[in-house]
């Protein structure tokens, strides 16, 4: 049976975490648990204290929201880091999804040292999913962001085994940049010349990405390929922005996190920037 795991910090964005968990567990038939994890730098009686308030809250969300209604709920409290908590809760369980809601904006402590949630998928061995709207239904609208890569492709296939999928419209969202496109400027090519070329090189990216589509078995005809030049997280973004899905998914790559901090990732921009709810799932470890 599917484990889903949802942290809690009492917050209104964790609320709405927790109602998408339920909806979801509900769907699948999947065990839930939900966890709160409690600063332990501090005394001994105010961690105590604190835990078992914890505790007593998880429990009366449990029999309050209509959303668990049915689904088989357990609260759990630990104590430590709120990312290393999380994540040894999802081991315990073998969890198959962890649900947390958004992050604050922090500025400088992002960029440092990251978010609870940036550090939960970047850690962990867990898809993700991060709830940034209320969750009133199943996902109807999906994109799918893919970069041929084999992290990708794993991206889309546990969107689809935790069934995020069923009954969306799904888009296959792939970037291409025409890398030929500014020496032709340079050389004074003509427009006429400068649109034939990219053409090609949409139709190019085009047969690519129905050979990666075969060759990671995401054939379902009812998903539509989409090709957009530019750059990845702009493309996600002016996509996102027009056709307003409810979910995108997507895959992140390892890096360590000196280069996350310098240059970050189209994961990171996604994740600090879109407001839609958001499933990252990291590549096999």
């Amino acid at each position: 049976m599917p484990h889903i795991v949802a942290a809690n910090d009492f917050s209104t964005r964790s609320q709405r975490a927790l109602r998408r968990a339920g909806l979801l567990a509900a769907q699948i038939g999947a065990n839930l648990t939900l966890v709160s994890v409690i600063d332990d730098d501090q005394p001994q009686n105010i961690v105590e204290i604190e835990r078992s308030e914890a505790e007593k809250f998880l429990n009366e969300q449990i029999a309050a929201l209509k959303e668990l209604r049915g689904v088989s709920c357990r609260a759990v409290t630990v104590t430590g880091e709120a990312f290393e908590g999380i994540l040894k809760v999802a081991k315990e369980v073998s969890c198959d999804l962890i649900v947390m809601g958004s992050h604050r904006k922090q500025v400088l402590r992002d960029v440092f040292i990251g978010t609870t949630i940036e550090r939960v998928i970047r850690t962990g061995a867990y898809p993700v999913l991060m709830v940034n709207t209320p969750a009133e239904k199943p996902y109807d609208r999906v994109v799918a962001a893919v970069d041929l890569s084999p992290t990708s492709a794993r991206a889309v296939k546990s969107a689809q085994s935790l069934h995020l999928l069923d009954n969306a419209d799904v888009t296959l969202l792939h970037a291409f940049l025409a890398p030929g496109q500014g020496k032709m400027y340079v050389a004074n090519a003509s427009k006429i010349e400068i649109d034939a070329y990219i053409e090609d090189e949409r139709e190019r990216v085009s047969a690519e990405l129905a050979a990666f589509r075969m060759r990671h078995g995401l054939t379902d005809a009812a998903w539509r390929p989409r090709i957009v030049e530019g750059g990845p997280y702009e493309s996600i973004e002016r996509v996102a922005t027009r056709e307003r899905p409810d979910l995108v998914v997507i895959g992140t790559h390892g890096r360590s996190m000196l280069v996350k901090t310098l240059i970050g990732s189209v994961a990171d921009q996604v994740l600090r920037s879109l407001d839609v709810d958001i499933l990252a799932v990291p590549p096999a470890r």
